[in-house]
């Protein structure tokens, strides 16, 4: 059977897209590579979320076209963000590419394989508010002891630097009958961890149900044996309610964490943006959720140089960061994309101003995230297991303030036998910027 080299670029969402594409190949008997000059047929699952994530996927694609021109590659397609977004393009541009498939029909990608493989180049970019709802068994790209749980598709918000909506369509949530069975096949696997993702989690159920329902599906998946962890990512501040806070607070495998997409403080670049938070309601419910979870770990993400970001504006969003403390904390400067509204204002910020400001509040965070590091020195904390040091008597562990990919690591040093997706109880002994290190509470382990 011919080999299928898969290469997934952009964020968790895309990537249990990627998921479901490999476990429906498989199920037509396809094998898989990661040695570009073996594969037979490569798939580009792409991302254009931000100007480098595009850069990104148009030189992956380009590069993976020259296995084409050289005549062992049989067929090569693109699918994702990229794809829905410039599908004539691409074919134009790139005539080796031989199918684009767009956000709402990666279901489809076995057929179309066929349809490459018999020579014929073919668009199927279908309506992007169809939701794909596959029984394909995904196949885990995660090492199988974590795993992403995609709950919806598509946002309503319209932020006005944001292409979202316009690749991925409007809200539509997965039933939830359909995530739990899904959650207890991952569980099945080995998945020990579960993270709820979409571009916006907090409003889950709301267009099926007439109601958020996320506490609902939390409670659901509290119920799956096997399940240790449960993390919930993409909570926009001015969606979370009381219901979700008493689930989180209440149901001992939901992690005391949670991801907070703020953007900014200033009230002028909040209304610019489209957001539909004031500085004051953040400040609300960043002391509510500290007050009703005290042990919580509050991520959140901004932007820097924003069209028409002053520099009052910049060092209003410091004294900010500086006095919520956030656990942790990404920066991106403003990517001006075509076809928002944000690329056409006026005051369009300078690229150096943009990187100097992101690299000032990154500075800032830095000393936050060690001051935190330092003071969790001496606690005890139960970890997972991710992975050994090479050559070392330690391990790399993610504690339940770490989500993979994203946050830091403890190192945990012990000369046990441990494997990845082991929960032990480790005590913390070091800080870095970061990181931390640590070691086997009593060598307790579960």
């Amino acid at each position: 059977m011919m080999k299928i080299l898969f290469v997934s670029l952009g964020c968790d969402k895309n990537l249990v897209d990627s998921e479901v594409m490999l476990g429906l190949l498989a199920k037509k008997g396809y094998r898989f590579t990661d040695d570009e000059a073996e594969a037979d047929i490569i798939i580009v699952n792409t991302c254009c979320f931000i100007g480098d994530a595009k850069e990104e996927s148009i030189d992956t694609i380009l590069g993976m076209s020259e296995y084409k021109k050289e005549g062992q590659l049989k067929a090569l397609i693109v699918t994702g963000c990229l794809a829905e977004r410039y599908q004539k393009e691409i074919m134009e541009e790139i005539p080796e590419v031989d199918a684009v498939l767009g956000t709402a029909s990666y279901d489809r990608i076995a057929e179309m394989i066929e349809q490459a493989l018999n020579g014929k180049q073919e668009i199927l970019c279908e309506d992007m508010n169809r939701l794909v709802l596959s029984d394909a068994r995904r196949i885990l790209t995660t090492g199988g002891h974590y795993a992403h749980l995609k709950i919806a598709e598509g946002c309503d918000k319209h932020c006005t630097y944001c292409i979202i909506p316009s690749l991925r369509g409007r809200y539509r949530s997965v039933p939830l009958d359909r995530l739990l069975k899904e959650a207890e096949e991952l569980a099945d696997q080995g998945v020990k961890e579960l993270i709820l993702v979409a571009q916006e989690t907090t409003l889950y159920g709301t267009d099926l149900y007439g109601e958020k329902s996320l506490h609902k599906l939390l409670k659901g998946l509290c119920k799956i044996k096997g399940l240790r962890w449960i993390r919930v990512q993409y909570c926009y501040p001015e969606e979370i309610y009381e219901e979700l806070i008493q689930t989180i607070r209440e149901e001992p495998k939901i992690c005391h964490y949670l991801d907070l997409p703020i953007q900014h403080a200033s009230d002028r670049v909040l209304r610019r943006m489209g957001r539909r938070t004031s500085q004051e309601d953040l400040r609300l419910i960043i002391e509510r959720l500290r007050k009703e979870i005290p042990d919580i770990c509050l991520r959140t993400t901004l932007i820097s140089g924003f069209p028409g970001e002053t520099e009052e504006d910049h060092e209003e969003l410091l004294r900010f960061v500086d006095e919520m403390e956030f656990d942790r904390l990404g920066v991106f400067a403003y990517s001006q994309e075509e076809d928002t509204p944000a690329a056409v204002m006026e005051d369009q910020v300078p690229e150096e101003i943009k990187a100097e400001r992101r690299e000032e509040i990154m500075e800032l965070q830095q000393e936050i995230s060690f001051e935190k590091a330092e003071g969790m020195i001496g606690e005890e904390l139960w970890c997972m297991i991710e992975g050994k040091v090479v050559d070392e008597p330690a391990y790399v562990a993610r504690t339940y303030k770490d989500a993979p990919e994203v946050d830091g690591y403890l190192f945990v040093q012990t000369a046990a036998e441990l494997m990845s997706g082991d929960f032990v109880k480790v005590r913390v002994t070091g800080a870095e910027e970061y990181d931390l290190i640590g070691e086997m509470a009593d060598e307790f382990t579960e």
